[in-house]
């Protein structure tokens, strides 16, 4: 030991030494302190919340003294549950109904697992520490059939990372060692294909044996502004794909690379459709930037990206290059999912996708509904305690739910749900919806064609590079990559469908070279905003800035394009389209962005938004007037004192502060030294809106218990904040204010329950009466159009395509290939999930007075 030792540091720098040397002590306090819980039993199930009808019971407190803490476990092919201790070995634990279980160790040099599943008398173990040969697919074996695994085969190696090689400070340093060993490999799945399916964190390598044919391909980081590092290191230099999910064989000898762009997911789990799914981490440090993402459950498609960049660089959901998530949760740290298939539940719960929430001690109950190709969700809370750290959970083939609870030395238990009540508990339900169905057959037959190059292949995948549902126009881009790219270049730059010519574009950029770049700038340049929807310009936008951030260096201007671009800021789609724009016209270096982003910065609705055109506008190095410069260092010096959020909230806006100073020249720098300093406050400036950051993706089951507190003690002043900062002045009149895009509110009161209003907000879409439902219309040039039918004639119909503006296209009949009714409602979904829960009641108090002070709901409190 002392020799290896030797040649392990003898060319070390003495700092260089010092610093291995601290790693390792780190590294050593932290597996034996960090998470500490010196409880003595797993929490019982008296102090366990769970649905009406539904029992928990306690199976088996693990020793933690001699068994570790346990993180994740499977089921073998007798029943029993093989478990793993995070920081130690496996354990089988034999299930003997009431009586205590037995629980013996597995006497192998294996363990460390954040992954097990059982496929016959095969286990296989994702390893993420040090054991055994290191973090890696492992295969264990009884090679003599005497009920005792004896045989354990490294698979696939997964190296680790510690971040960026060159940290700024020993604490950086170890700080992110420590998040790798819980970023690493995690959950394994074997799927429908009987292939398995291995999940890993954002610090895990890809191995170098991937196949270069993986659906997943062509990704780069695709950002268009310089980055700003997480303010505490925070996985800096870990570049696409991030968090990722590779497939393999039961042997381990062939690797395809499923989907990337994951942050820190744990694990994965296939519906009764054979469709995958995944609980991604959010960054909570983030929290009050523009590029906070909360919790998510995403629906993970071959080839899928999730948009997962460090620091400032995080992708938004509605990039035509990426996929969204199918619902927000919120804050929390994702752990093991399970879908119900199997339990002896009733069918809503055998249907839904059950999800661990480690940090907040809860299972939520994730309702998934067909939605085109793809899903959409709302969550229930299901189970909650405390302490109740869940880490791992299946459906046992007794019937059963099993959960476990542990991870980071706190206490574990193994428990089991019962349903106990009266409701029958049916067979699990596949889709009902014929029309969703045959959309995911399509999607999957996209997925597999060949590239193969043929003609037939792709004319298949432009016919559907066209379609109004965004996953098969995705599968359908992804399907076209994959062809020989000379088989189809100049059949996408002769494509005349104006979304399939943004796809062909975008499929263009990330298949191509530079010297295309001006070829597809000036079709870009030719495609008319005037008649596109919202979906559209936001597929404009991120084709240029494909092109742009793949095909152009940094100080690469164009003014034609640039002017374009000016013309349409700011938009009247609102917040998702004016920061795409603000970002294209920064990246062009166009001073015209300057005065209408001071102007949304100062006066937006959220401290997200106004953080964005500060955080946008400091890489813009000239064209600045002093007033402007003087208006946005007051605003900054302003906002850093007022605005709040994560850990890393204060560093992000430390470093645009910095990034813009670095601007100045030296002239500018003296004209305005006492705003940065502090020491001149002028008289007037653009107002600063109170901050309004993510809250909560409010469902109803959180909601629902408060609404008897609707009707008294509710602040007048604080409803009517509540109204304005949700912007439903915008579609909604009350007391002869507002716009009539939608109902008038001022009677709502005299004809609704507080719950339906609540149900109104949160799911627009459930209900739409017929005389606020919009319409899709596709054309026989295959565009597509939606919104409301504000005028029609024989010869033609005008649609309103946005609910905000008086925005119309007017569109022949003669035109017309397909027109139907739209399921989606105008009002937007998530409204209120800058509200707290309080604000929330305020607001349907306020709503249910019609604006009327004097109503009894504010009788006690109209002052506050």
């Amino acid at each position: 030991m002392k020799n290896r030792f030797s040649r392990l540091t003898m060319h070390l720098s003495p700092q260089a030494l010092f610093l291995r040397i601290a790693v390792v002590v780190a590294w050593m306090l932290y597996l034996a302190v960090d998470g500490k819980c010196f409880s003595a039993d797993a929490t019982e199930p008296t102090d366990i919340q769970v649905p009406d009808g539904f029992a928990v019971d306690l199976v088996y407190s693990v020793p933690l003294d001699s068994f570790g803490s346990w993180v994740c476990m499977t089921e073998d092919p007798k029943g029993r549950l093989i478990c793993s201790d995070q920081r130690g070995g496996l354990y089988r634990v034999k299930l003997t109904g009431s009586d205590a279980p037995g629980v013996e160790p597995i006497d192998l040099d294996i363990g460390h697992a954040q992954g097990l599943q059982c496929v016959g008398d095969q286990l296989y173990v994702v390893v993420s520490g040090p054991i055994a040969d290191g973090p890696g697919l492992y295969r264990v074996r009884d090679t003599d059939n005497n009920d005792q695994y004896d045989s354990v085969e490294l698979l696939q190696s997964f190296e680790l990372t510690n971040s960026s090689t060159n940290f700024r400070s020993v604490k950086l340093r170890l700080q992110n060692m420590l998040i790798s060993s819980g970023h690493g490999p995690h959950g394994i799945r074997l799927g429908p294909d009987g292939m398995l399916y291995v999940m890993g964190g954002n610090h895990t390598h890809l191995p170098e044996n991937v196949s270069k044919d993986s659906p997943y391909r062509n990704y780069a980081e695709d950002i268009l502004l310089p980055r700003v590092d997480d303010a505490q290191g925070i996985a800096t230099g870990i570049m696409a794909p991030g968090g990722w999910v590779l497939k393999t064989d039961l042997d381990g000898k062939e690797w395809t690379l499923v989907a990337g762009g994951l942050r820190n997911a744990y694990d994965l789990a296939f519906n009764a459709d054979g469709e995958l799914f995944t609980f991604d981490s959010d960054m909570e440090f983030d929290k009050g930037a523009a590029w906070y993402r909360p919790c998510r459950v995403s629906h993970l498609v071959p080839g899928g990206e999730y948009g997962w960049r460090y620091g400032s660089a995080k992708w938004p959901d509605h990039y035509t290059d990426s996929i969204g998530p199918v619902v927000d949760v919120g804050f929390g740290s994702p752990t093991g999912v399970e879908f119900g298939h199997g339990a002896s539940f009733p069918s809503r719960y055998r249907n839904a996708l059950f999800a661990a929430d480690w940090a907040y001690g809860r299972i939520y109950a994730m309702s998934l509904s067909p939605d085109g190709a793809t899903y959409r969700g709302s969550f229930e809370t299901f189970i909650q305690g405390k302490p109740l750290p869940v880490v791992d959970l299946i459906v046992h083939s007794d019937g059963e739910m099993y959960f476990l609870t542990g991870g980071r030395n706190t206490q574990s238990g193994i428990y089991r749900v019962r349903y106990t009540g009266d409701e029958e508990v049916g067979l699990t339900e596949s889709d009902a919806d014929h029309n969703s169905a045959t959309l995911r057959d399509l999607r999957r037959q996209l997925e597999s064609i060949p590239g193969d190059g043929t003609t037939d292949s792709i004319e298949t995948v432009f016919v559907h590079l066209n379609h109004d549902d965004r996953m098969i126009r995705y599968a359908a881009r992804l399907a076209l990559e994959r062809q020989p790219l000379d088989k189809w270049h100049q059949r996408a730059m002769d494509e005349t469908r104006g979304t399939a010519k943004l796809q062909a574009i975008v499929a263009l950029a990330r298949c191509g070279d530079a010297s295309m770049k001006q070829a597809l700038i000036t079709q870009l340049n030719e495609i008319s905003f005037a008649n596109l929807s919202q979906v559209q310009t936001g597929e404009l936008l991120r084709a240029y800035s494909l092109v742009l951030s793949r095909m152009s260096t940094d100080g690469e201007t164009d003014d034609a394009t640039a002017m374009r671009l000016a013309a349409e800021f700011p938009s009247p789609h609102g917040w998702a389209i004016n920061r795409e724009l603000c970002r294209l016209l920064v990246r062009l270096q166009s001073p015209a962005v300057i005065d209408p982003a001071l102007e949304l910065m100062a006066n937006a609705g959220s401290q997200e938004e106004q953080f964005f055109y500060a955080f946008a506008l400091r890489s813009l190095r000239s064209g600045w007037t002093i007033q402007q410069r003087k208006a946005y260092f007051t605003w900054l010096r302003m906002a850093y004192d007022r605005y709040e959020g994560g850990e890393s909230f204060q560093g992000f806006f430390k470093q645009t502060i910095a990034d813009a100073i670095r601007t100045l020249s030296s002239e500018e720098k003296k004209s305005i030294a006492g705003i940065i300093s502090g020491r001149e406050k002028p008289k007037s400036i653009s107002k600063i809106q109170a901050p309004r950051s993510f809250v909560h993706n409010w469902q109803l089951s959180d909601l629902s218990p408060l609404m008897d507190q609707v009707s008294a003690g509710r602040s007048f002043e604080r409803g009517r904040e509540a109204y304005e900062s949700t912007q439903c002045q915008l579609c909604h009149r009350m007391r002869g204010t507002g716009a009539s895009t939608g109902p008038d509110l001022t009677g709502a009161g005299n004809r609704f329950t507080p719950d339906y209003l609540l149900e109104a907000i949160i799911s627009p879409s459930k209900v739409i009466p017929e005389q606020y439902q919009s319409v899709k219309i596709l054309t026989d040039d295959g565009e597509l159009f939606t919104g409301r039918v504000v005028g029609e004639t024989d010869a033609s119909v005008i649609l309103r395509t946005q609910p905000f503006t008086q925005q119309t296209v007017e569109i022949a009949v003669d035109s017309i290939a397909q027109r139907k009714q739209s399921t989606v409602s105008e009002m937007p979904e998530g409204l209120i999930n800058t509200l707290t829960s309080a604000e929330i009641l305020d607001l349907i108090a306020y709503i249910r007075a019609g604006g009327d002070s004097s109503d009894p709901a504010f009788q006690s409190n109209a002052t506050k």
